[in-house]
């Protein structure tokens, strides 16, 4: 099932774990953006991670292989570009983050902060999973925003959601050994019948809940599909030192009205 989301606010976030955003980015922003991704693919500018290095299925199995280095994930975008930066901290996505998180929002430097890569060909599809596996917080209460960059279907990979699912709890036996989402199991099963596919067009984006089952097929078609990502989180939700979540630190998002004074 697609989904054209059109609820907005933290009514309809909090009951159904995302929300899009639609047109919200300026043209002139999304070419500009849009060019310098395909500047940093071709020749490649890293830190990038390939294909064969993400394990999923259709992947390739290792770098030697064909399709192989095909670049799935830009990363560091934050700190690549101002044009990168004034996505990440775009007004109106600010003020959306700020009234989700109930409080100033903060981006985080070490989870996502990358360009999402799915070139036709050797793109691999991602299993059901929810972010907040890889990451520790104090509490598990982030939000991640996607920002097409072009038409985002089911073509081409678009991102999928389960509804609802930043709520639920479930059993560990319901999860594989890398926490993806077992699909045999029926209970399974039947939340993934509910599933929506995530239609955007250039300028939206989709912000959706770290504890919210997400997942993407593979790019059909013939051109390669760009997402920049940023995950962002309260600023009194403080990554637990030691972790991944705490080797950098994370970034004021400043609103207009910080900006004005």
């Amino acid at each position: 099932m697609e989904s054209h989301n059109l609820e907005y606010g933290p009514a309809a976030f909090a009951r159904q774990g995302f929300v899009v955003l639609h047109d919200v980015i300026d043209k002139t922003l999304v070419e500009a953006v849009t060019q310098l991704v395909l500047e940093s693919l071709n020749p490649l500018v890293g830190p990038a991670e390939f294909e064969a290095q993400v394990g999923y299925p259709g992947a390739p199995a290792s770098l030697d292989d064909e399709g192989g280095r095909t670049p799935r994930r830009l990363l560091h975008a934050y700190a690549r570009h101002a044009r990168f930066r004034e996505l990440a901290c775009h007004p109106a996505v600010a003020v959306e983050l700020n009234k989700l998180l109930a409080g100033p929002a903060m981006l985080s430097q070490c989870h996502h902060n990358c360009v999402m890569t799915k070139h036709p060909g050797y793109s691999s599809a991602t299993l059901w999973h929810q972010d907040i596996r890889y990451w520790s917080f104090d509490r598990p209460e982030l939000i991640s925003a996607w920002f097409a960059l072009g038409d985002e279907t089911q073509e081409n990979g678009a991102l999928q959601v389960i509804p609802g699912t930043h709520t639920m709890s479930f059993d560990r036996g319901r999860l594989d050994r890398a926490l993806f989402l077992r699909p045999e199991i029926p209970e399974n099963a039947a939340l993934i019948e509910a599933a929506q596919s995530v239609v955007l067009a250039p300028g939206d984006v989709l912000l959706f809940h770290c504890r919210l089952f997400h997942a993407a097929g593979r790019n059909n078609l013939n051109h390669v599909k760009l997402s920049p990502v940023f995950t962002y989180h309260r600023q009194e939700n403080l990554p637990i030192p030691g972790t991944r979540s705490a080797e950098f630190p994370s970034i004021r998002v400043p609103l207009e009205t910080d900006i004005d004074t």
